[in-house]
């Protein structure tokens, strides 16, 4: 934690005329998780209790939860105490907020899981604890056991803690891997030895085969076959999960049956009849590494990861030719094949080759990667064919630390191992050279400029540099200067002859091979460094991950480290980034995880020259150019000079290409294509220019069911599935078969009709009930329906729908987060495929679920997605909505100004936000290009220029510049306005002269003059209160201010939170009447606010607006209705704001808000004192609403 202060008070030391604005937050974003798999080392490693279940990587402990709203379970955090192994897990059976957990340097932690922290340490089990389980009699009491044991009891809390052994349950004949309590029987538990026992529960390791056993039969009652890979691990609930029950479809029926009564059909059985299988829901772990939880009685999956590595991972590659396909190389084995927009595996290796500590792709679309292992040499991994082709085994048993195929010549590979020797090979085996150097070689890296070179890094600290094309074996170079050994090397991609090293000294070295010099050292790091990567586009942009957890962003030009991420909860091993997409980059650790992030912020000056249409020069540039000390960032790499080159080509539809083509290149993958697709349509784009992606994300409306027919009937072709009929219920009694049978022949078709749905025989019901009339089918068809929609099941769907009951079928899809399944039934039945009642309205429905399913994605984090949604219906204001609440504002501007008139409103506010957020960074002459592109923006330029602090001449240069008066010019118009009435002008005027603090006391005694009408609205007093908001906070903060400061403060705080409630940002308003009652409570002021007023109003708020088992009193009712009066005017953006990575678990400390005091999930926002923290969420909506900061000190917040 003190580490981390000490970063971001250094990183608000380098701001420039504004640091006291800057409040510190983290310029990279976190985009992106792949979580670990389980572990298969150890048994005891799934647990659950209520909505959560538990899983453990090697190193880490998994939480998920589930989303009430959405049926559907989400990871919560990660807890990553333990540096060794994680050996068992369990979950307290009281108190489903404490966990405990093990590992192999026998530790024993109770954690509690809400609040992400530890409670209580055991330091020393006295052997690796093999199992752990609550105590029956004790809420603080954990038995632990290792080996043969004995079993201990740890009292943790209470008057008497300690650690007990145990009387009877020791000396055990073989290891134990698992005990457990009885669940009733008090004291009586039951320990799972290594030799083999019976369980209740007990899982075929080898094909993955679930049985379900009743103690008193000696035969299964029930099997699943779940996957081909067998078990690992399981657990199963003592309770049924909680979730959202489904639409109730229809009332219980009588038991008795008439000929003209409706049937009840009996429940639905197992194959033995003399026992039902009991609801239940198991936590599956297999040795793959997938973890899933199997709901039996609906014998489907609440949840399902299918592959995950449950080891270190060393390595991380995006393939050459397509940036949405990462591989990553693992201690586990394995090299796994990633899409980055699903965040899925969609590949692995054979596996089973000890460690994987490196990988390589082919050049271009080879779709063959290359690995080094610890034991088996090097291999070239065929993924299309799915197998090993080629082995490499020149380096014998010592393990191979790095494997490079050369992009320039697709023909060579090389190995360096810990043999001492770099050896250059071709793909089919033949050795071309072989470089011997004095110890172990851990990394080498072929030049991107010269084919024939390549560099290593060495365990005698040095860096030597090769060039193949003489048969010399010595090296051209040797840069020495590291302290210690010397582990990867990279060349610059961009910078000819310039290349860096990283140590265990802890340092990144640069070397200039020309020089043969080294011209920066960049300390920072605190343990050896491992991860090195230099961006394909700016030129001096340098990340380094390290064994000290963290990840490094270096300007290499004078070796400020720009920003440092802690989230890896481990040492950071891989980095890399593709080359189209270079601003999203990926890193892997040993903490089984790979994340990805969002390095844009760190160029944002580039997106508002490219926003506002500036000249080339300011965009794109030459190396040399790039790299003097102080140059804004330029983009010198591939993917730009590509892009400038096509739309050099171009004569229509300029502007529109180039903010699509540099938003792709900039935003990391999560639908930013899909949502220009779609922009693209709405604007009129014929379909056949759609690409062939378009059909995998969200689509238009008119396109829905043509493309899901296509698919529907390409897979017809490729693969003619067949469908067993499942599991039919037993038959009844054959005198009662009999009866029906002569029912039948008696022409009583609708008695045999019954008797068949009592039997359970439904289709032969159904198959003669026509017979009857087709209004008794339809009834015999949705009774058929909603017994199956009670069940769960997934049969009822095709009842519903030849029925025309869409209504029905969608609810049941979106009751249990279907959300997609629902909107293709919905668009199906708009376009008239699926015959409705004429009464039913489909078109509603469909907006409805797409909708629904926007903000689905939205609270998962996927605001690009959920814009996707809105646009899929023409819904352009949401969408722009959707992009802005979740601070994806640049990408917001550039789809509202390519939409056009349509989108003019949304376009206007993100410009404004946009403008806010540069204000303190971005030259003031591109700040006002940009508040140029706004409509009516006299008065945001008026801003721009009052909030400027330089010397008189720089503020009148500005005021020329913006069309505004000169500094003198200024207070004889403010005086003139003032005599005239007109007081909002008269403010204005005052802030853009040289004495601005004389307008905060007209403006104040305005506003106070306006809280005491009776029929005063926030749109009132609010424009005038942001108008002064932007006096210079060099003026605002002196202290002959103190007291007018006071009374903005508070009147900004008692706005902001009424703005608050209008739009609907339920978590700020609280702390923003907090914030103003403390004001009014410390503060000399003279304001026509009273605290006990303020407490009124808040409780009639929370009241009135949040779900309470007491309904309002009338005086409250009395006193929301006075506030809705005053909030009168409608706004377009309501809802909390939910920014890309709010639903991401971290690693690093916990940072509590300030608001709230409770654990800040996703982004935090640091406040001014370098303590106070708030999430990203809040800050975003608090300062939309309040500029200034909740600690009252008058400074602006930025969190945009």
């Amino acid at each position: 934690m003190i580490r981390k202060r000490e970063e971001r008070k250094k990183e608000r030391k380098k701001g420039g005329w504004l640091n006291c604005l800057l409040i510190w937050m983290a310029k990279v974003k976190q985009v992106g998780l792949l979580a670990a798999g389980c572990q298969p080392w150890n048994k005891d490693v799934c647990a659950a209790s209520g909505d959560r279940f538990a899983y453990c990587a090697t190193l880490a402990i998994y939480i998920y939860q589930l989303d009430q709203q959405y049926n559907e379970f989400k990871l919560r955090s990660i807890m990553s105490e333990h540096k060794k192994t994680i050996t068992a897990i369990s979950w307290c059976p009281d108190n489903p907020d404490l966990f405990a957990s093990a590992s192999a340097d026998n530790l024993l932690i109770i954690w509690n899981v809400t609040e992400q922290r530890a409670v209580a340490r055991l330091d020393n089990t006295k052997g690796v604890p093999a199992s752990v389980s609550w105590c029956w009699n004790s809420a603080d009491g954990v038995a632990f056991v290792s080996q043969r044991g004995p079993l201990y009891i740890w009292v943790y809390g209470g008057p008497d803690p300690g650690v007990t052994v145990h009387k009877e349950a020791h000396s055990f004949l073989s290891d134990i891997c698992l005990f457990r309590w009885h669940p009733s029987k008090k004291g009586k538990l039951v320990f799972g030895h290594t030799d083999g026992s019976l369980s209740i529960f007990q899982p075929d390791s080898q094909v993955g085969v679930l049985r379900v056993w009743n103690v008193s039969r000696s035969t299964p009652l029930d099997s699943f076959k779940l996957k081909k890979t067998g078990f690992h691990a399981l657990h199963v609930l003592q309770s049924p999960l909680v979730k959202k029950a489904p639409s109730s479809c229809s009332p219980s029926k009588s038991q008795y049956t008439s000929s003209t009564s409706e049937a009840v059909p009996p429940p639905t059985l197992s194959q033995n009849r003399s026992f039902s299988l009991p609801p239940g829901h198991a936590v599956c772990c297999f040795m793959d590494g997938g973890v899933g939880l199997y709901d039996m009685g609906a014998k489907k999956w609440d949840f399902l990861r299918d592959l995950g590595h449950v080891e270190t991972i060393f390595d991380c590659k995006f393939k050459p030719d397509d940036p949405n396909l990462l591989a990553t190389a693992s201690f586990d084995g394995t090299i796994k094949i990633w899409d980055t927009n699903t965040l899925t595996a969609v590949y692995t290796s054979p596996g089973n080759e000890g460690v994987v500590y490196s990988l390589s792709w082919a050049p271009g679309d080879l779709n063959c990667i290359a690995g080094a292992t610890s034991r088996n040499g090097a291999f070239i991994w065929d993924v299309r064919k799915g197998k090993i082709i080629t082995r490499f085994n020149e380096h014998g048993k010592n393990g191979i630390f790095c494997i490079s195929w050369s992009h320039k010549d697709s023909k060579r590979i090389a190995t360096c191992s810990g043999d001492g020797f770099c050896i250059i090979r071709t793909i089919d085996g033949k050795i071309l050279h072989k470089y011997k150097h004095p110890a172990a070689v851990f990394g080498c890296d072929w030049s991107q400029n010269n084919k024939d070179m390549i560099a290593t890094g060495c365990e005698d600290k040095n860096v030597r540099v090769y060039y193949l094309a003489t048969s010399s074996d010595q090296p051209l170079k040797v840069f020495t200067g590291h302290l210690a050994k010397v582990f990867h090397v990279r060349w610059s991609p961009l910078r000819e002859g310039i290349l860096c090293s990283g140590s265990d000294d802890g340092t990144v070295r640069i070397w200039d091979y020309t020089q043969d010099a080294c011209i920066n050292v960049l300390s920072g790091h605190t343990a050896p460094v491992r991860g090195l990567m230099w961006n394909t586009e700016i030129p001096y942009l340098l990340i380094s991950g390290s064994w000290d957890y963290t990840i490094r962003v270096w300007d290499t030009r004078d070796g400020t480290c720009l920003d440092t991420v802690f989230d890896h909860g481990a040492d950071v091993y891989g980095l890399t980034c593709h080359q189209s997409r270079p601003f999203t980059m990926a890193s892997c650790s040993r903490d089984s995880t790979v994340r990805l992030w969002s390095l844009t912020p760190l160029i944002s000056p580039l997106l508002l020259n490219i926003l506002t249409d500036q000249p080339w020069e300011k965009i794109i540039g030459n190396t040399d150019t790039a790299m003097v000390p102080g140059c804004p960032p330029l983009l010198c790499g591939k993917v730009s000079r590509d892009i400038k080159q096509e739309l050099d080509k171009l004569s229509l539809d300029i502007k529109a290409k180039k903010l699509r083509w540099f938003s792709e290149c900039f935003l990391p993958p999560g639908g930013s294509s899909n949502l220009w697709d779609l922009v693209s349509v709405i604007n009129g784009q014929d379909d056949s220019l759609l690409p062939a992606s378009y059909s995998k994300g969200v689509m238009h409306m008119k396109h829905l069911l043509k493309f899901k027919t296509s698919e529907a009937q390409e897979l017809t072709i490729v693969k003619m599935s067949k469908f067993g009929e499942g599991i039919g219920a037993p038959s009844k009694e054959e005198r009662l078969k009999e009866a029906a049978d002569i029912h039948l022949r008696l022409g009583q078709i609708q008695r045999y009709c019954e008797l068949m749905v009592e039997l359970g025989q439904w289709e032969r019901a159904l198959s003669v009930a026509p017979g009857v009339s087709m209004k008794y089918w339809k009834k015999l068809m949705q009774r058929r329906a909603d017994q199956l929609m009670d069940e769960d099941n997934d049969d009822a769907i095709p009842y519903c729908i030849a029925i025309g009951d869409i209504k029905k079928v969608v609810t049941f899809f979106t009751g249990r987060g279907q959300l997609l399944e629902a909107l293709l039934i919905a668009q199906g039945a708009c376009e008239g495929n699926i015959r409705a009642p004429q009464s039913s309205p489909v078109n509603h429905t469909t907006n409805d679920v797409c909708k629904e399913l926007a903000e689905w994605y939205f609270q998962d984090g996927c605001a690009v997605l959920a814009a996707c949604c809105h646009l899929a219906v023409d819904n352009i204001k949401l969408a722009m909505s959707s992009l802005i609440r979740g601070n994806e504002l640049e990408l917001a501007a550039c789809v509202g100004i390519v939409l056009g008139e349509v989108a003019n409103q949304s376009t206007a506010y993100c410009l404004e936000l946009l403008a806010r957020k540069y204000m303190t960074t971005a030259t003031r002459e591109l700040l006002a290009d940009l508040i140029r592109m706004i409509p009516d923006n006299y008065i945001l330029l008026a801003k721009l220029c009052a909030f400027y602090p330089g010397s008189a001449a720089e503020i009148n240069h500005l005021h020329e510049r913006c069309g505004l008066p000169s500094l003198e010019e200024c207070k004889p118009l403010a005086e003139a306005a003032v005599s005239e009435g007109d007081l909002f002008s008269a403010v204005k005027f005052h802030l853009l002269s040289s004495e601005p603090e004389n307008a905060l006391q007209i403006g104040l005694d305005h506003v106070k003059e306006q809280l005491v009408k009776p029929e005063w609205t926030v749109d009132s007093v609010q424009p005038i209160l942001d108008l002064m908001s932007y006096i210079r906070t060099d003026r605002l903060i002196m202290a002959k201010l103190t007291e007018v400061r006071s009374e903005l403060l508070i009147l900004c705080g008692y706005i902001g939170g009424l703005l608050a409630i209008r739009r609907q940002y339920s978590s700020i308003v609280p702390a923003l009447y907090e914030y103003t009652s403390q004001l009014l409570k410390r503060r000399e002021v003279s304001v026509p606010l009273k605290i006990e007023q303020l407490s009124v109003e808040l409780d009639a708020w929370r009241v009135c607006t949040q779900i309470n088992s007491n309904p309002p009193s009338e005086c409250q009712r009395q006193e929301f209705n006075r506030l809705s009066l005053s909030l009168s005017a409608a706004l377009g953006l309501h809802g909390a704001d939910y920014v890309t990575g709010s639903n991401l678990p971290s690693h690093s400390d916990v940072q509590l808000s300030c608001f709230t005091g409770h654990k800040i999930q996703g982004p935090v926002f640091m406040l001014e004192d370098g303590k106070s923290a708030i999430s990203l969420n809040d800050a975003l909506m608090w300062a939309k609403v309040n500029p200034f900061s909740p600690l009252g000190t008058g400074l602006r917040i930025n969190p945009f």
